[in-house]
């Protein structure tokens, strides 16, 4: 379903007004369609929330059609890495989806989560329940969910707020020059082909994104990257890495180096997730192992940069 408006007030933050004009909706779930892209202002794919709008300004928004899957509990093995009544954090293997969508709806980190945790069901909604943040298939590691609605809400805010850290380990092609440094560029969905993320300017529909870097280990011609995450867009370490030159070893998508050695997917490990816990305020530092192939690469790498 599609809305059209148009603004006829002084100037005002658009998720405030949106929330003022559709009763129907709330605040949070119109800052979802904003972040999800759903949201254009005078034709343009609105970033921000937080926007501010003014009289005459075109308002187009695009609902999504209420089609929820029929989730099912499947028993998929789950490698815990911490549990108690408030969170889980699973260590990812590669090759499995975190939540049903078109063309995986099932088989996937939820279906799995549904059969350990029953009582995840709702939390957060239908068709994502628990789920905080996002792995891609084949990105391995640590990943929170939330089996209350209090705990969701507390770890969402926690990644807005930079208070929880997501730390990755990669492989990259190439050397960097120097051994750290930070990546701001915008990502959004890439003009032609729309399965890929791009570099996009946020006057565009790209939204901020941020990725803290160092080099942990050069070999050869390949390096052992930490990065840390400040954003969580789609696919933005792929996307960052490769526009840095230095795309991650095995990444289907955006990767046309070829590598000698076979792998399931790109060479990207979760290696640590940080966080408050949403009830008792301590720390958890949650520290998935390494993964076999990836482990196996290093080795390999390491032999041949002697």
């Amino acid at each position: 379903m599609t809305i059209f408006l148009e603004v006829e007030t002084e100037k005002t933050r658009l998720d405030r007004w949106l929330a003022e004009q559709i009763d129907e909706l709330s605040r949070s779930r119109i800052q979802n369609l904003v972040e999800n892209g759903c949201v254009r202002v005078n034709d343009r794919v609105c970033s921000s929330k937080n926007e501010i709008i003014k009289t005459g300004d075109l308002i187009q928004l695009d609902i999504p059609d209420a089609r929820p899957l029929d989730l099912q509990a499947e028993d998929i093995p789950l490698d815990i890495l911490y549990e108690d009544s408030h969170l889980i954090i699973i260590n990812k293997p590669a090759g499995l989806v975190v939540h049903p969508a078109p063309g995986h709806p099932s088989g996937t980190l939820v279906n799995g989560l549904l059969n350990h945790c029953q009582e995840l069901l709702g939390i957060g909604g239908v068709e994502r329940p628990g789920i905080v943040h996002r792995l891609d298939k084949d990105t391995t590691g640590a990943i929170v969910v939330a089996k209350t609605e209090l705990a969701l809400h507390h770890l969402q805010e926690q990644l807005k707020s930079k208070i929880a850290r997501r730390i990755y380990w990669g492989v990259i092609h190439g050397a960097p020059k120097i051994e750290r440094g930070t990546i701001d560029l915008p990502i959004g969905r890439h003009r032609v082909e729309r399965q890929k993320m791009a570099i996009v300017s946020e006057t565009k529909g790209g939204r901020k994104a941020v990725t803290h870097w160092q080099v942990l280990e050069r070999l050869g011609n390949y390096s052992l990257v930490e990065f840390q995450l400040e954003t969580g867009r789609t696919h933005q370490i792929r996307v960052h890495a490769a526009n840095m030159g230095h795309s991650i070893v095995g990444d289907p998508i955006y990767s046309s180096g070829r590598f000698p050695i076979e792998l399931t997917g790109q060479a990207l490990h979760a290696h640590r997730l940080i966080l408050k816990h949403p009830a008792s305020e301590e720390t958890i530092e949650a520290i998935a192992p390494i993964p076999a192939e990836f482990t196996k690469l290093l080795t390999w790498l390491r032999q041949r940069a002697r």
